[in-house]
């Protein structure tokens, strides 16, 4: 079998749980044979769904989670101090 085609166990080079109320997220950032990647978990009574971030794209995705962050509607949240 070809190398490039084959499935290479993920190393995971780190990893965060977060719980909140009946969800719990799972980062995971992982690296194989075709790169790094982050990978979140959404976890809620047993029932999960995932996205697959590619290490080229994290920096975009940092920033874009920043701006929302610090957007004038972050003012609204309920749980800033």
């Amino acid at each position: 079998m070809n190398e490039d085609y084959s499935r290479s166990p993920d190393r995971v080079l780190a990893s965060e749980k977060i719980v909140s109320g009946r969800k719990v997220f799972f980062l995971d950032y992982k690296e194989n044979n075709r790169g790094r990647v982050l990978k979140i978990t959404e976890d809620v009574n047993g029932r999960r769904d995932t996205i697959m971030v590619p290490d080229e794209a994290l920096d975009d995705f940092a920033d874009a989670l920043e701006r929302i962050l610090n957007s004038d509607v972050s003012a609204d949240r309920p749980d800033q101090a």
